[in-house]
């Protein structure tokens, strides 16, 4: 692929595929940082690239990118949890009971629905407040209590313990 097939790729898909990723993540600053990595990762598979599939590929790479920002974000509570028993001088059978329930809060929070993930690991892991997560989403501050109330409820369902 040319220098200029690839330029008309990027002018025809940056924003959708901007626009994607902050729909996703929330985050219009990390949108913008992962959709250069998109086109990166593009740029490098361009000799394989034909313009008919381009925008197929581009979404692809984009969404590959946004569950991995996922994966990390959970890495990330994962760490939080683990620090949290190394501080802790609490008996052995506490500890293994509170590493039992980190592994189940993880797999609950693993099963949440797409969007109440999104707002429950915003508020939970990012520490932003529903308004702020309601104007990186889009969305009404009404909307994002539900969505959290309906993640909540769920956890509470899979682990048994009150969030």
């Amino acid at each position: 692929m040319e220098l200029t097939d690839f330029r008309k790729i990027f002018d025809r898909n940056y924003d959708a595929v901007k626009n994607f990723l902050y729909y996703k993540l929330g985050d219009i600053d990390l949108a913008e940082d992962l959709v250069q990595e998109v086109f990166l990762k593009a740029w490098e598979k361009r000799e394989s690239i034909r313009v008919d599939t381009a925008q197929n590929l581009l979404f692809t790479i984009a969404n590959h990118l946004a569950i991995n920002h996922f994966n990390s974000a959970r890495v990330r509570f994962e760490f939080k949890m683990k620090d949290q028993l190394r501080v802790t001088h609490e008996s052995p059978e506490y500890v293994m009971e509170k590493d039992e329930f980190a592994k189940k809060l993880e797999a609950a929070i693993a099963s949440l629905p797409e969007k109440q993930r999104i707002v429950f690991l915003m508020n939970r892991i990012d520490g932003l407040t529903y308004r702020e997560i309601a104007q990186r989403l889009g969305l009404s501050v009404k909307a994002v209590e539900k969505r959290m109330h309906e993640a909540l409820e769920h956890l509470l369902n899979k682990t048994e313990h009150k969030l």
